[in-house]
């Protein structure tokens, strides 16, 4: 077994989870690999993958973990925790398969289990990506210098950041002394991982919320006009204020901030960037919240899209004294190591609400035109509908 846990994953999964089975236990959800970066799989690879996903229905809920999680996430409901205890990953609900050197990842079943199959599927790949390939990254002593470093000079910015590099991380190994350099030398800078297991095992705080797909199906339920506004009702509704940062960017981050009115803008405690210029999108938002009579200063945007020190720094300059900020960081934290990081993901592409009688495709619109995911001629549709 590769993985060791069942919160070996990010905590929005679990989040999300949580809602999907209040407000929508009977619908059902696909998702599939998307290869960006064009990688060559080697032979067997797919063998080995099969392996690793089939020993994870083995992993369960302990009494220590849903102990923690009851501390940690009072939000979250006993009987969420005891559907929790229960679960187990059913490996029939993937598909895999190679062709040459390309790679198909499938998943299809209830939206509340497959849920959480993205995040350990992508760390898998990569795993395994650089097992079978052979290549050899820094040693951990080398790891754990690269890491300090960073967090110091994270320090020196007066800023907070947290560990966001579960799916493209090198391995558990890597991502776990990441975590723990993170944690040793980043006082009053380390905020948390997104990585539930590490955060656990770490004693620091599990960070996240929700993903674009909690959006995506709010798009294939109620239609694109209503998907952000919905979405966010619906969180509310399940979380009465907790976990209160809203992903900006699933229909574009203007149409988001035509329904992120002011009940939303006061409510929420901030906004997360995902995609797109991070200073041009602060700027935005800031103008947003002084449109609504809100102080930018009382609430916070978490930049996470494909941050560096470089882009940390320039980002903290640019906003430092107009609106809070904190960082999320994953590849640059989990995978800087002498290797090519791969460039992956896993989407969900079709959704099938309660009782609809046919799938229906899910996209996604971001600020970056070249990461739009989903089919063609729905993309055309929702650009159409939003007068994107």
């Amino acid at each position: 077994m590769i993985l060791s846990s069942i919160l070996d994953n990010d905590f929005y999964k679990f989040t999300m989870q949580h809602c999907v089975i209040k407000l929508f236990p009977k619908a059902r959800a696909r998702y599939k690999f998307i290869n960006r970066g064009k990688h060559a799989y080697p032979p067997g690879f797919a063998d080995a993958l099969r392996e690793a996903v089939n020993s994870m229905r083995q992993l369960q809920l302990s009494q220590e973990e849903k102990e923690f999680l009851t501390v940690t996430c009072p939000y979250l409901d006993p009987t969420y925790l005891d559907f929790l205890q229960g679960y187990r990953y059913d490996p029939a609900e993937i598909h895999i398969a190679q062709h040459g050197e390309d790679l198909e990842v499938h998943a299809d079943g209830y939206w509340y289990r497959t849920i959480l199959w993205e995040v350990p599927l992508m760390a898998l790949i990569c795993e395994l990506y650089y097992q079978l390939t052979g290549q050899q990254r820094v040693a951990d002593n080398v790891v754990a210098d690269i890491t300090r470093a960073k967090i110091e000079s994270y320090k020196e910015l007066g800023i907070t950041i947290a560990d966001f590099g579960t799916r493209r991380r090198h391995s558990l190994d890597v991502q776990r002394l990441v975590v723990q350099t993170l944690r040793e030398y980043g006082e009053g800078c380390f905020i948390g991982t997104s990585n539930v297991h590490l955060a656990m095992r770490s004693g620091v705080k599990p960070v996240g919320t929700h993903a674009h797909e909690w959006f995506m199906f709010h798009g294939a339920k109620y239609g694109f006009k209503m998907a952000n506004m919905l979405g966010l009702e619906h969180w509310v509704q399940v979380y009465r204020g907790d976990l209160g940062i809203a992903l900006s960017d699933t229909y574009t981050t203007p149409v988001f901030f035509e329904q992120f009115d002011k009940k939303f803008a006061k409510l929420f405690d901030g906004v997360r960037h995902d995609s797109g210029d991070p200073l041009l999108f602060a700027d935005h938002t800031i103008a947003h919240y002084q449109s609504k009579g809100v102080d930018p200063l009382s609430k916070t945007i978490i930049f996470s899209d494909g941050l560096n020190y470089e882009k940390v720094a320039a980002i903290a300059a640019h906003c430092r004294g107009r609106i809070g900020m904190s960082f999320g960081i994953g590849t640059n934290f989990t995978n800087d190591f002498g290797l090519t990081p791969l460039n992956i993901v896993i989407k969900m592409y079709e959704a099938r609400p309660e009782d609809a009688p046919r799938w229906t495709p899910v996209v996604k619109l971001s600020d970056e035109k070249g990461k739009y995911t989903g089919d063609e001629k729905m993309i055309v549709l929702a650009k159409e509908m939003l007068q994107i």
